[in-house]
């Protein structure tokens, strides 16, 4: 009896190990829809009816319209916090219904990119490593019944495609043929520091606050020389019609934080990422300057000459 009871148990253990490896990984969701319509919850619809038990989490869907370039920051800003095995469903696609491709990307970290590649797939590509990229196959990887539909792929193709990746319905090799291991790229301004200057990109505000975060790391800051409360000369320029208009020229000091300066005052600090970033304390920095962001904003920052 105690040897049966020993077995059963055993069994039970084994069984419960392997329901638990067999649970769906995370599905990640991230468009410009905002939720203000029913095209958020039909995505996740579709996502419950491949696995009512499958694991769905929003990263945003407050992504500006058609704003490609903040799509890719926000995965590249997400995705390394999340496990392996994670699938990412980025949205935010003007050219629906044209020939760009909707690939699966998969990241040298074990992560899934699914997406049209117009451009989404740029920062994790670079920041991630490619591993591999497949096209989805729609004979295959379609919602059923939607042939006819031409604007809702982030229905139809994305998150179903993306469901079924999540919750082992498919593997990767049956989302459809392998491409060449390179993706649409936006070009901008990568971080360097050469002839005494940083130079680098705005990719992102800070959007609650009005701080500018830039792709300038603590890595390259420290290479460049600049230490904590050092006055630096901070340039800031907006790139239209192939020219660089210069928004923003000052002097601000380098601090480890905000109340470091006074009320109203500027000031470069690291941000959440170790990130340069400028703003003002208690103030929006963005909204007074008239600072954007987006692949044509760059920033020059160096030690000001006395």
């Amino acid at each position: 009896m105690k040897k049966t009871l020993i077995t059963l148990g055993f069994v039970a253990l084994c069984g419960s190990a392997i329901a638990s490896n067999s649970q769906p990984n995370a599905l990640v969701l991230q468009t410009d829809f905002s939720l203000q319509d029913g095209a958020v919850s039909a995505m996740q619809g579709v996502a419950f009816t491949v696995d009512r038990n499958i694991k769905l989490f929003n990263l945003t869907h407050e992504i500006p319209p058609y704003n490609v370039w903040e799509a890719s920051y926000r995965l590249y800003q997400t995705a390394p916090y999340w496990p392996k095995g994670s699938v990412f469903v980025s949205v935010v696609d003007p050219g629906v219904g044209t020939a760009r491709k909707s690939v699966v990307l998969k990241t040298k970290t074990g992560q899934y990119f699914v997406t049209p590649d117009n451009g989404t797939l740029t920062l994790v590509a670079e920041n991630l490593g490619i591993d591999e990229i497949r096209e989805i196959d729609e004979n295959i990887n379609r919602l059923k019944g939607s042939d006819k539909s031409y604007t809702f792929h982030g229905r139809d193709v994305y998150a179903y495609t993306g469901a079924r990746l999540a919750a082992g319905a498919i593997t990767f090799e049956q989302v459809g043929r392998k491409l060449a291991n390179n993706v649409v790229e936006i070009p901008y301004q990568k971080a360097v520091y050469e002839n005494g200057v940083l130079k680098g990109n705005i990719p992102i505000l800070d959007i609650q606050y009005g701080n500018i975060w830039t792709n300038i790391s603590d890595e390259l800051l420290t290479k460049s020389g600049i230490k904590p409360n050092d006055t630096l000369c901070v340039d800031i320029s907006e790139k239209q019609q192939g020219k660089n208009i210069l928004r923003y020229s000052g002097k601000v000091p380098y601090k480890h934080s905000f109340g470091d300066v006074p009320e109203g005052k500027p000031l470069v600090y690291l941000n959440s990422l170790l990130n340069l970033s400028i703003a003002l304390n208690m103030d929006n920095f963005a909204e007074k300057y008239h600072i954007g962001s987006g692949a044509n904003w760059s920033i020059a920052v160096n030690h000001c000459k006395e």
